[in-house]
């Protein structure tokens, strides 16, 4: 590197840290947004059992419409990043909520499948939207607790998907499926909401995109690519993990023991719970102990915690899932940062590829855990998911990453 890049770097990556200050209004604001447009996600599967009564729709029809829901909030969030990052685009947030909650609302008005259709990829294009430009201006105001910011904007999506389900049930159980375009008033709230922070939302991003595009040498770190391929296999097999056991642990307590629903329920329910628990009680730890040493840490304890599954009775269950749960769960923030800083001047992008694609190539590869029940059995596709940890211990140790100061990142 050249004297005069050694030399400029440092004083560039203080301005910028100077500008970036941890800002707890702001991420809660943004947290905030999260969590309605994740409420829209969630709450899709509550009303596809009235979609499928109503409008006579087979089995096959509505697993077209969750594909078409998972494909356009998911798979394509890199292109929204990538739109982002090409030119700023701040109304991506309130945009992307309002039409996340546009188009779930108006699923109680339409009698035609293709208008539901059209609804749901309406739905989806918010969502997906909203969530690379939520993460990449959530990234201004993180400060130098850099995992710490990204826990709270990630713990809205959290809350959001776990209340889409019980807000939808409720207005349908209540007020019938024709009053589901009421559910577009959290959108419509926080759209008033960000609209009167705007100024403080939008300014700070502005002056540090602006600094950094003059003045920040256009070198990435050595291996980055390589790098950020390492962590996107490493998420898609997390969320494989999640989601496996997510959907596996019902078949395994009710279809193979023949046991009650409701404690395979509550075994779910811890699960997320500890997910929860993980992502905030992880993320000062990252902080402290570095990116790559707490993947490390967290794939090895959970590669260690895993068989005891297998032996667990009573209460121990709900222990062992628990910790899975915090342990995976932890790891959600501290793999988007990581992303972040490989691609400092890609933060859409680098957001989108870790929490749309590699979070939604995970779902799908759970389809290959069928494959695997219907040749083996539900006890033997529940074994392979616990080696999944294994893998990611294995990637977490491979992946090199230089950790960067919170004064100046280090450019070799």
């Amino acid at each position: 590197m050249s004297l005069l890049k050694r030399e400029f770097l440092p004083s560039i990556a203080h301005e910028a840290v100077h500008m970036r200050k941890f800002n707890i209004k702001i991420l809660l604001l943004l947290s905030l947004g999260h969590m309605v447009t994740d409420i829209y996600q969630g709450a899709l599967l509550t009303t596809l059992p009235f979609l499928k009564e109503n409008l006579s729709l087979s089995y096959t029809m509505t697993g077209i419409i969750l594909m078409a829901a998972n494909f356009t909030s998911s798979i394509i969030q890199p292109m929204f990043g990538f739109l982002s990052d090409k030119k700023k685009k701040p109304l991506l947030l309130p945009i992307g909520c309002i039409c996340a909650g546009l188009g779930l609302s108006l699923l109680g008005l339409t009698s035609s499948y293709t208008c539901v259709l059209v609804l749901v990829i309406l739905s989806g294009l918010g969502i997906a939207s909203y969530h690379p430009e939520g993460y990449k201006t959530a990234h201004y105001f993180t400060g130098e607790k850099r995992v710490t910011g990204m826990a709270i904007f990630s713990l809205g999506g959290n809350l959001g998907f776990a209340l889409g389900p019980l807000v939808t049930i409720y207005v349908i159980k209540y007020m019938g499926f024709s009053s589901l375009p009421i559910m577009v008033i959290p959108c419509l709230m926080f759209t008033a909401l960000i609209f009167f922070y705007w100024r403080t939302v939008t300014t700070p991003r502005t002056d540090m995109e602006e600094n950094l595009k003059h003045k920040t040498p256009d070198e990435r770190p050595k291996g980055a690519y390589l790098s950020l391929l390492l962590i996107i296999v490493f998420v898609i097999i997390r969320s494989w993990m999640q989601m496996g056991l997510m959907s596996y642990i019902p078949f395994y307590y009710i279809n193979y023991l023949q046991g009650d629903p409701l404690y395979a329920g509550q075994l779910v329910f811890i699960m997320l719970l500890g997910s929860v628990l993980g992502t905030l009680g992880g993320a000062p730890l990252a902080d402290m102990w570095g990116h790559k040493r707490y993947l490390i840490i967290s794939m090895l304890l959970t590669t260690l915690i895993s068989p005891v599954f297998f032996i667990a009775e009573g209460y121990l269950i709900f222990i062992v899932l628990g910790l899975l749960g915090m342990l995976v769960g932890s790891t959600f923030t501290v793999t988007i940062v990581m992303a972040q800083h490989l691609m400092p001047k890609n933060l859409g992008v680098a957001s989108g590829l870790i929490v749309g694609f590699a979070i939604g190539a995970g779902g799908i590869c759970v389809a290959l855990l069928g494959v695997v029940a219907d040749h083996f059995g539900v006890p033997f596709a529940l074994k392979a998911i616990m080696i999944l940890p294994l893998f990611g211990l294995l990637l977490s140790i491979m992946l090199k990453y230089q950790e960067l100061s919170p004064i100046a990142e280090k450019v070799p």
